[in-house]
């Protein structure tokens, strides 16, 4: 755990009480109540349509909650649109990255700054960006189309990071890279957290998510199955058996 979880752990930052949530009349999210704590890096695993992307959309409040409440830092997100979700200290790296291909690294990195509080910190947070992504640097007038997987990913990590959030919420980092670069993108999601960022990671590499995060969720069907420790998880006969294939 980063130091900053062990200082600061006991510090509720985000908290969901029996949240229901769906679209178009379809329910995805049943119930589910979970936490996060402040400086813990703490994941949500399961399979495919376990409605773990659907959870990480309610709480940037993109999708409505049709029963029960989400609290950041105590205060309830309940009335709060989507486009002042990021200013209570959110920030999503969504799923399949969502650059905007044609503008250059640096100009994706400055769209994540786009915040009133965020822009005059804005060298800062690009000299942070950078010394976190040195690559990204190398590539800083490059089209963002045009890097890699991996790199587009840092870049989206880094476009978020830009805003000083509190709270990161990563959808699916591994999704659609080579498995030698899902390696490197866990090793950054490590740093990440060293660093005392509070991180939740919605993750179907189960083995790979579990040794970066402090705590984790098993999410079936919409429904919380268990939770704990995530090398309390990773050692489960049930979660070996059902997900990792031991």
């Amino acid at each position: 755990m980063s130091t900053a979880a062990a200082t600061v752990g006991n510090n509720v930052m985000l908290k969901l009480e029996s949240v229901s949530a769906g679209y178009a009349g379809f329910q995805a999210l049943f119930n589910v109540s979970l936490e996060v704590r402040s400086g813990e890096s703490v994941a949500v695993i399961g399979p495919n349509g376990a409605g773990k992307t659907t959870l990480l959309r309610t709480i940037s409040k993109l999708i409505g909650v049709t029963s029960g409440d989400i609290l950041m830092e105590g205060g309830s997100l309940k009335n709060v649109p989507a486009h002042e979700v990021i200013a209570r200290g959110i920030a999503q790296v969504p799923e399949g990255r969502r650059l905007f291909a044609r503008l250059s690294v640096e100009e994706n990195l400055k769209m994540g700054a786009f915040l009133p509080a965020a822009r005059p910190r804005y060298a800062e947070r690009l000299k942070f960006v950078y010394s976190l992504f040195p690559r990204l640097e190398e590539r800083s007038a490059q089209s963002a189309g045009t890097l890699s997987g991996g790199e587009q990913q840092m870049c989206a990590i880094g476009r978020a990071l830009m805003s000083g959030p509190k709270l990161l919420l990563l959808d699916e980092p591994s999704a659609g890279l080579a498995p030698v670069i899902v390696q490197s993108i866990f090793e950054l999601v490590k740093r990440i957290c060293a660093e005392g960022y509070t991180v939740l990671i919605v993750e179907q590499n189960i083995r790979q998510v579990l040794k970066v995060a402090d705590r984790a969720y098993l999410l079936e069907t919409g429904r919380i199955k268990s939770s704990g420790p995530s090398a309390e998880l990773l050692a489960s006969d049930e979660i070996r058996k059902a997900y990792l294939g031991i």
